[in-house]
């Protein structure tokens, strides 16, 4: 009888699954069929890049419920990260004051920290209470007006001299890694700050974290070029122009090379979904539903639950950093000003509700789900809008103006009416969490 129950029970999600993943091919194929084979390889590849964001969101909120509103954030730092390690050197740069002046800015960032951590140690010589708020705060007054005495100078010489500081021209993976190691910092000293925040509190907090992120890169000109882009962003994988100059048609070096870069995107998206995969279901994924179910029970059992908050936390930026990396370094482009909360945060949310939060089959079919709905609607909002043009047209009603920003607009709202539709007939998603239960 039990064995009966268990056997439907774990048969219709996966009916559900295969039908689901076989509708998504079939759209992937239509796609491919009406916009050719190099649009769709290049729809895949950010999909694929989406999908592992996706996943590091899925970790942090399906996992453990932690609200992250700071996405835009870590893609940001994963894109700025992978532009210092890969992009190729400057010369100008090295070949002026800049790296001394740099040191010298590092050496006064070093001795703030050391004077603020010091004062933060003042209750062991006596000064406690408000002397030691006080102190503290003064450390890091004079911390902060010794570092800006060293940075200002120096950004100003590099910006005039040299542009930017450039990167170090190591390879692209290496990039990506790095995008997700400074992520596992940043968001290491951001869940020391805010993991013990209410639910509603910590969604404002990251919000503003993330704000706080795109400001900082946006306006470090002498890190990243700020608004002037920097361009072009080498790739892992051959260039089509570098397989053009091997003797390759246009078409087909645009195929080959967009198939060579899908395929290594995708082979990490698999790695980290199998290692996600592994961990969810073993004894830490069950202590982790334990916190995010009832994290007072799980705290009265001796779970440390802020620890565990802050290791979902770290986990989940990682990916996203790694995500981030890797769609900057395909766009060939890191823009500052292009990251915008729609695209980069509210879309991924809409990724994790669609298709399932705490399950990652379903996460990973929600994200090529909604980034193909939202690649496919502004040119079928074109013909649709053309269509009707002409019909109002031969009515007398005239025909319908600026055509190309109303089809772009349509975006917004066909996201908005898919996620009222999932809320309203799937709350749980298209693949809901599934637990397997011995007994």
């Amino acid at each position: 009888m039990s064995a009966a129950t268990a056997n439907s029970g774990w048969d219709t999600p996966l009916r559900r699954g295969l039908l689901l993943f076989s509708g998504m091919f079939l759209i992937v194929l239509a796609v491919g069929l009406v916009q050719g084979t190099a649009s769709i390889l290049l729809i895949l590849i950010q999909a694929t890049g989406y999908a592992l964001i996706a996943l590091g969101l899925n970790i942090q909120w399906g996992y453990g419920g932690l609200f992250n509103f700071a996405i835009m954030g870590f893609l940001m730092v994963g894109g700025a990260s992978t532009v210092f390690l890969s992009y190729p050197v400057n010369l100008a740069f090295w070949q002026s004051e800049g790296p001394m002046l740099l040191g010298r800015a590092l050496i006064a960032f070093l001795f703030g920290l050391m004077l603020v951590l010091a004062a933060r140690q003042s209750h062991r010589i006596g000064i406690g209470g408000k002397g030691r708020a006080v102190l503290v705060g003064l450390a890091w007054f004079i911390g902060y007006l010794v570092y800006r005495s060293q940075i200002d100078p120096a950004a100003a010489y590099i910006e005039s001299t040299a542009g930017f500081v450039g990167g170090l021209g190591l390879h692209p993976v290496l990039g990506w890694a790095f995008g997700g190691l400074v992520s596992a910092v940043i968001a290491f000293y951001i869940g020391k700050i805010s993991l013990g925040l209410r639910t509603d509190y910590l969604a404002i907090a990251t919000i503003g974290i993330s704000e706080i992120l795109r400001a900082l890169i946006k306006n470090m000109d002498w890190l990243t070029r700020g608004t002037m882009t920097v361009s072009p962003m080498p790739w892992p994988t051959p260039l089509p122009q570098q397989l053009q100059a091997a003797g390759l048609s246009i078409p087909e070096s645009f195929i080959t090379a967009r198939l060579s870069y899908l395929v290594l995107a995708l082979a990490i998206l698999i790695v980290a979904f199998l290692l996600v995969q592994r961990a969810y279901g073993g004894p830490w994924g069950r202590m982790m539903r334990a916190i995010r179910d009832n994290h007072i029970a799980a705290a009265s059992m001796g779970k440390d639950v802020t620890g565990r908050q802050l290791e979902l936390f770290i986990f989940g930026s990682v990916l996203m950093g790694v995500g981030g990396a890797i769609l900057a370094t395909f766009a060939q482009i890191f823009d500052p000003s292009g990251y915008q909360p729609i695209n980069h945060t509210f879309m991924i949310w809409v990724m994790v509700i669609v298709g399932g939060a705490g399950n990652n089959w379903g996460v990973v079919l929600g994200s090529f789900l909604i980034y193909i709905v939202w690649v496919i609607s502004d040119p079928l909002a074109q013909v649709i809008f053309v269509n009707l043009s002409h019909l109002t047209e031969g009515w007398g009603w005239g025909a319908i103006p600026e055509i190309e920003s109303r089809a772009l607009q349509m975006r917004v709202f066909v996201l908005g009416a898919v996620i009222s539709l999932a809320l309203r007939y799937a709350p749980r998603g298209l693949l809901p969490e599934t637990v397997r239960r011995e007994g």
